[in-house]
């Protein structure tokens, strides 16, 4: 829901002197903030992206692939499932590259258009605008909703209030059900838990991220942006004189105060007065409470509400656009903005460096992993033929999602003899011990401990053969 900008009409006018050592806020410390609707292309731009992520998040564990949920980070079995992809605990270190790229992709961001991730793609963000929806559509606008929090309670309160939060928990729960859903199967998880049946731990951890959705998007709010996520403090290290933020220019709207509307900006200019008409709808626009015009603030989180509301009431004033907009401090002080700099060009490259190295990673990635295990009890055993006879397990991880046949060989070993079946099928995202032992004519030995090769190869097709070796060895201690 959207309210029209007011525009003060007051005479005579009267020139603002703001006090450069105080925060002109509406807000007072830890007070409620009643967050105002606001229209603009950057409101638009937001909302994109939040649906769009939003859609990504509820929709990606529904899908199915290979007759599997396309992506199940299934914990108890120590793998997760993306797709055609299947990552075991010996691939962290794919884990750990994403990570790294994730984050030179959040250092790169931020230092060329600051906050943008915390404004525009944040969940936390996301579900607190989420929230403030359902506040206007069932309590009404801004002014309503301080009007309604500040009389007695009545029936209409009552209601009001009750359907608001009891939309938040709806909201919430689906919001768990989701997330617990791509650690689980979702489909079962759904049925389960609203026909009471769902185990123990499910039920624990929806209920959990249920609470901590309902609390941090309805209750928290600016408080996580301001005081708990780190990501808030740690900003000001990426920033420079030339990274784009949201900013007030205050060259252009000093000195500011209400003025008549029918006066033009030229005898407005000619009084001493600046573009600003201080109607404060910056501040009441602002999800986390702050006056733009003291200056870039840790708070900020680059969500351009403020930029939003400003344009709208220029555009009303028949001034330019652009007093509140994404800038840099050096167009601020009249400069140029340079966009191709040192650091803005390390991060691009170190980003650049860090995800090819990730793509290799994936390309390179073997879908499947043997470990040869070597029965010491006991080292070895005599034949009735007299052959010397070395037991061993074979480890076989079938790392891809669709069952293989494997074929095991030795290469290394004087003329060997295979004892058990050598070959193996192992269904997708299983490990599977294979039992094999070798024999050996003692006269062919020369050493007490001969080192040799396993080898396991599959044929995924005519022409993909997947291979894998690992060095194991023989002993034969009393030649």
């Amino acid at each position: 829901m959207s309210e029209r900008i007011p525009v003060k009409d007051i005479s005579p006018v009267k020139v603002h002197q703001p006090d450069k050592n105080k925060h002109d806020n509406s807000y007072t410390p830890r007070s409620h903030i009643y967050v105002r609707a606001v229209k603009g292309v950057l409101e638009n731009v937001r909302r994109f992206f939040g649906l769009f992520f939003l859609g990504i998040f509820a929709i990606f564990p529904w899908i199915q692939y290979q007759g599997h949920q396309a992506i199940l980070l299934d914990i108890g079995a120590q793998r997760f499932n993306i797709f055609g992809l299947t990552l075991w605990p010996q691939d962290l270190t794919l884990l750990a590259w994403i990570l790294i790229v994730a984050a030179f992709a959040l250092f790169f961001v931020t230092a060329f258009a600051g906050r943008v991730w915390c404004g525009f793609m944040c969940p936390q963000t996301t579900w607190t605008f989420i929230y403030i929806w359902f506040e206007e559509a069932i309590e009404g606008s801004r002014n309503k909703r301080m009007k309604l929090d500040q009389r007695a309670w009545d029936f209409d309160k009552f209601w009001r209030k009750t359907l608001k939060h009891f939309a938040w928990i709806t909201v919430a729960l689906l919001t768990s059900l989701i997330f617990v859903g791509y650690f689980t199967p979702i489909d079962q998880l759904f049925i389960d838990f609203f026909t009471f049946s769902s185990s123990f731990w499910a039920t624990a951890c929806v209920l959990f991220f249920t609470l901590c959705t309902y609390g941090n998007a309805g209750w928290m709010r600016e408080i996580m942006c301001t005081h708990i996520c780190p990501y808030a403090r740690f900003q000001s290290a990426m920033f420079d004189k030339d990274t784009f933020t949201v900013g007030y220019n205050a060259t252009r709207g000093e000195s500011r105060g209400p003025r008549g509307r029918k006066a033009t900006r030229e005898q407005n200019q000619e009084k001493g007065l600046g573009d600003c008409i201080d109607c404060n709808l910056c501040v009441q626009v602002c999800p986390t409470g702050i006056d733009i015009r003291n200056g870039l603030q840790y708070e900020c989180i680059n969500c351009g509400a403020c930029v939003d509301a400003c344009n709208g009431v220029m555009e009303k004033m028949n001034y330019p656009k652009g007093l509140i907009s994404f800038t840099s401090e050096t167009e601020l002080a009249g400069g140029v903005t340079k966009i191709f700099r040192p650091k803005l060009i390390g991060y691009a490259v170190v980003l650049v460096l860090m995800s090819g190295l990730l793509v290799f990673e994936i390309a390179t990635r073997s879908p499947l992993e043997i470990d040869i295990i070597k029965d010491r009890t006991p080292l070895y055993r005599e034949t009735g033929n007299g052959m010397i006879e070395n037991i061993f397990t074979i480890k076989i991880l079938n790392k891809s999602q669709n069952p293989q046949k494997y074929t095991v060989s030795v290469s290394g070993l004087p003329k060997h003899t295979l004892i058990g079946t050598p070959e193996a099928t192992v269904a997708g995202g299983e490990l599977f011990n294979l039992p094999i032992s070798i024999a050996i004519n003692p006269n062919y030995l020369e050493k007490t401990v001969t080192e040799f090769h396993f080898e396991v190869d599959a044929a995924i097709n005519s022409e993909e053969i997947i291979h894998a070796e690992e060095i194991s060895k023989f002993l034969y201690p009393d030649l």
